[in-house]
């Protein structure tokens, strides 16, 4: 039987979660650990200056539940900690279903992505899901993926690699297929504009990326598909360092 432990950045309540719960319920035990309030855009934080809540609830097709009072990357330390300390062994942690896509650099920001982040830290396969709309309401497209790639992530992806899948925010029939995609520029156009008095607020709208094929996943994307794309936190630049052997540098 898997262990699956399900987190987040939209909140312990968000549709998205419930989604997720619904398809792994059906594939092994599920424990949530996620956070009491929206959390996008935390990317990989952790909560290190307070101390935080944290309360046992009941989930919905789940073994045990915590609702936190913290971060998406916080929620998957507790998650695997409070887990390991019921003698149960994580198999993957999934975090999402997001609403909003998080693709090209924008994964760099992502709470979603980051809680996924913080499992592979901790030696444990992790799997961000999302779907391209902030009023996504078609959650079955991303359950089907899930569904499709849990033992391919459990076999052939190390637990140093993030799966990040992104789906249209369409019905299954009416995707156009699913590509294998590599990281696209930033997915936003965004600046910082003036409300009132000193508060600034930023926003920003996707520009078009269909010019870049179908090998970014923010193309692919645009083009009515879902995209895989793998990830790793070793952010080395191998090339980079090889310049740098050049450079002879002493103190």
């Amino acid at each position: 039987m898997r262990n699956f432990l399900l987190v987040n950045d939209d909140g312990f309540d968000s549709e998205g979660l419930r989604a997720l719960a619904d398809v792994l319920k059906e594939l092994g035990k599920v424990y949530v650990c996620a956070p009491d309030t929206q959390q996008s855009g935390m990317s990989h934080s952790i909560t290190l200056s307070t101390s935080f809540e944290i309360e046992e609830r009941e989930y919905p097709g789940a073994e045990k539940a915590w609702r936190v009072a913290g971060t998406p990357a916080d929620c998957t330390k507790v998650g695997l900690q409070f887990c390991k300390e019921l003698g149960v062994d994580i198999d993957i942690v999934y975090s999402g279903i997001n609403k909003g896509s998080n693709l090209g650099t924008d994964t760099l920001y992502s709470g979603t992505v980051g809680a996924a982040m913080e499992a592979a830290i901790n030696g444990v396969r992790g799997v961000a899901v999302s779907v391209n709309d902030h009023n996504a309401s078609h959650f079955e497209t991303a359950a089907v993926l899930v569904r499709a790639t849990l033992e391919r992530v459990l076999t052939d992806l190390t637990p140093s690699t993030v799966l990040n899948i992104n789906t249209p925010n369409l019905p299954p029939e009416k995707v156009s297929g699913v590509r294998v995609t590599r990281l696209g520029p930033g997915y936003f156009d965004d600046h910082i504009v003036w409300e009132k008095g000193s508060r600034y607020k930023i926003v920003g709208e996707p520009p078009d990326y269909k010019r870049l094929g179908e090998g970014v996943d923010i193309a692919a994307n645009h083009m009515d598909c879902a995209t895989l794309t793998t990830l790793k936190y070793d952010y080395t630049d191998i090339d980079g360092l090889k310049i740098l052997d050049n450079w002879s540098i002493n103190i």
